[in-house]
């Protein structure tokens, strides 16, 4: 009798075992296996620019952040191009090959995006691309491709009325010499890049719609580097002396260059300068009154944003459905203009 009791439970256990094996391997099957850890690669075009360094810090933070809130473990990989996309591709195929849930790809090359997207195609691994924005084209290739930045629209109407509203407040704020007319420089960033590009335009588009009178000395395109920045603009003002009223940067590092030869040549004229990213160091310049003004990027948005949208996708969840996307695989991360008072 008792080895009859016996052989039923097992016959029980092993049934209920049976069953829990289909229902888990059902959920596989249909995408709904739970998962307690996810792996992110995080690729960088360069780790030593200020901005995208400040996104790291953020990323990282909001990582540990997800943990606390989901329960669910993020490993985090964080690879620097060092301005090289060959380099960045393999190692975007390299952590596609040992089964990453997501990558965050901050692009090299933006229009060299295709690459890496067929080989994430291949694999399934999911792709976020931030800063950067690929061509349309390329992010029009699959489902799977999203994007984070920032608009450069917004980023340069902003940048603009800083300087607007200075002139309509006092013209001679701007206008230092009172001869009717504002003398810029203009600080680019890589010509390779969309927001170098755009903020250009309409930094100095929203000047001219606002009324302010501008005349080009000159200009020069400094990769967004500060050093770069810095020898345009020592050169700048050694070329035209006691000219230069205003400088229009693309971004903060380079408006820090421009006030680095300023100091360096111990220039004692007021020359207003405006940059954009609103980083660390540009805000404690816009402190001491080194710069009119910049626009600040909200870095911790910035970094929730690309984690909340590759964790989604790495669990196999609907993106749209975690935060809110324009056009369905864009995410806008807020700006806001800082200026001197």
């Amino acid at each position: 009798m008792k080895k009859k009791i016996w052989l039923l439970c097992a016959a029980l256990l092993a049934g209920l075992a049976a069953v829990w094996i289909w229902i888990g391997k059902g959920r596989e099957e249909s995408g709904e296996k739970e998962k307690h850890a996810i792996r992110l690669g995080i690729l960088l075009y360069r780790g030593d620019d200020t901005f995208i360094s400040n996104v790291r810090q953020a990323l990282e933070e909001q990582a540990k952040a997800y943990e606390q809130e989901t329960g669910i473990k993020v490993v985090l990989n964080i690879e620097d191009a060092k301005e090289n996309q060959n380099t960045q591709n393999s190692q975007a195929e390299r952590m596609i090959s040992l089964g990453y849930d997501a990558l965050c790809v901050n692009l090299v090359d933006r229009s060299m995006a295709s690459v890496m997207i067929d080989k994430a195609m291949v694999a399934d691994v999911p792709i976020v691309f931030f800063n950067r924005e690929p061509v349309e084209e390329d992010l029009n290739l699959w489902e799977k491709l999203y994007y984070v930045g920032v608009s450069a629209k917004e980023s340069a109407v902003l940048q603009g009325e800083i300087v607007v509203e200075a002139y309509r407040k006092n013209p001679l704020s701007i206008d230092l010499n009172g001869d009717g007319k504002v003398n810029y420089v203009l600080l680019e960033g890589e010509t390779s890049h969309q927001d170098s590009l755009i903020r250009t335009e309409w930094s100095v588009q929203t000047l001219m719609d606002g009324g302010v009178p501008l005349e080009k000395l000159t200009g020069g395109i400094a990769n967004w580097e500060r050093s770069q920045a810095s020898a345009f603009m020592e050169q700048w003002l050694e070329e035209f002396p006691g000219q230069i009223e205003l400088v229009i940067s693309n971004n903060d590092d380079m408006a820090l260059g421009a006030v680095d030869a300023v100091q360096r040549l111990q220039i004692t004229d007021p020359i207003h300068i405006v940059g954009i990213d609103g980083t660390p160091q540009g805000i404690s310049a816009l402190e001491r009154g080194s710069l009119l003004g910049t626009v600040q990027c909200d870095r911790t948005e910035y970094a929730e944003a690309i984690i909340t949208i590759a964790a989604a996708l790495a669990l196999g969840e609907e993106p749209k459905e975690k935060i809110g996307l324009e056009d369905k695989i864009y995410y806008w991360v807020g700006q806001k203009a800082m200026f001197c008072k």
